[in-house]
């Protein structure tokens, strides 16, 4: 039967970022040991984010508590499968569930002396392209910032959107950037409505967008600003909302390893986005080491079976800790080589 520890560790922003819910300043990640005997251990990450998901730490670290006793209960020849289903009928929390998913996870490709990625699929890409985050509200300060990602090898920047003058913003990137660097841009469902949505998009297209993430909240919503809008329409945290695969409301949907529930559940997901025509890309919530890692080697596994747009997960340079780990180069990320999601690339155990 394993033992579960929980440790708290905060994350401090190197420069605020400022989204439609708020800034962020510092982030509180859970970390989760699952350990069993001598080396048989998994590690694994639960990093809610209460005024993007609107789930607590508070809950999480409940729900991980009440998982630790689930667990002691399991027999040694419990499965992966049979542990995560004990602890979802405990409380079915997916922040939480993502902690226990990943422990899992890492400690099967610890046993089989294989990183993750290969373990789940042998066609998992070895590097995964990323997208970075433009932090800077004014128009220079982000337009020197893209400019420094370009330099870099970044193919595609992420801008976020529905404060301030986002149309000079975006102009001045696109000015720094020139053509052959994707902008994407990220509302967070700062736009009241469709009809609004439409117009501040409208603003942006001259510039040449690659896709809207959630420029309003709600399939409905999306749907109707989806059949008139001039860019592509990518769902975030609507995607929490969808039941029985309905992901028709977008043309791409990005899936985050928290609210997933793992990286079991985001591959599933994955799997029903794509047959409903979707594409779909991986991001994190400003996830610690492990976090990006599982979403890591989940985009490795997607991407080994089908296209994949730069995904969210260079964000660990943001941080004031951790900033060398998972090193972006040339606008992509190595999966790690080691065995498990992190092997010992990473202080965090």
């Amino acid at each position: 039967m394993p033992s579960l520890r929980v440790d708290s560790h905060r994350l401090r922003l190197r420069t605020p970022l400022r989204t439609a819910w708020g800034e962020l300043r510092e982030r509180e990640i859970l970390g989760v040991r699952l350990h069993w005997s001598n080396d048989d251990y998994g590690i694994g990450e639960a990093a809610p984010l209460e005024p993007y998901d609107g789930v607590s730490t508070a809950a999480v670290r409940a729900a991980l508590d009440a998982y630790g006793e689930v667990l002691k209960r399991m027999p040694d020849t419990a499965t992966h499968t049979q542990m995560l289903a004990a602890c979802a009928a405990e409380r079915a929390l997916p922040q939480a569930l993502a902690a226990i998913d990943l422990a899992l996870w890492d400690r099967a490709g610890r046993a089989a002396g294989r990183p993750v990625a290969e373990l789940i699929s042998p066609s998992a890409s070895r590097a995964v392209e990323v997208n970075a985050t433009i932090s800077a509200s004014d128009p220079v300060f982000a337009a020197a910032e893209a400019y420094r990602a370009a330099a870099a090898g970044y193919r595609c920047v992420k801008v976020k959107v529905g404060a301030g003058d986002d149309a000079a913003r975006v102009a001045a990137i696109r000015h720094a950037i020139g053509p052959s660097v994707a902008i994407r841009v990220d509302a967070n469902g700062a736009w009241r409505d469709p009809e609004e949505a439409l117009d501040r998009l409208r603003d942006l297209v001259a510039a040449g967008i690659e896709l809207a993430e959630e420029p309003v909240h709600g399939l409905a919503a999306l749907s109707e600003l989806r059949a008139e809008s001039p860019i592509p329409i990518a769902m975030d945290e609507t995607a929490a909302d969808v039941r029985d695969g309905d992901w028709r409301a977008a043309d791409l949907v990005c899936l985050k390893v928290s609210r997933c529930g793992g990286i079991t559940r985001l591959l599933e997901q994955a799997r029903s986005v794509r047959r409903a025509g979707a594409q779909v890309f991986v991001a994190s919530t400003f996830d610690g080491p492990v976090g990006i890692a599982a979403g890591v080697h989940a985009a490795a596994v997607l991407s080994g079976s089908g296209p994949l747009p730069a995904c969210g997960l260079a964000t660990l340079a943001m941080f004031h800790e951790h900033a060398h780990i998972l090193p972006v180069d040339n606008g992509r990320i190595q999966v790690p080589s080691e065995p498990g999601l992190l092997g010992t690339t990473t202080r965090v155990k």
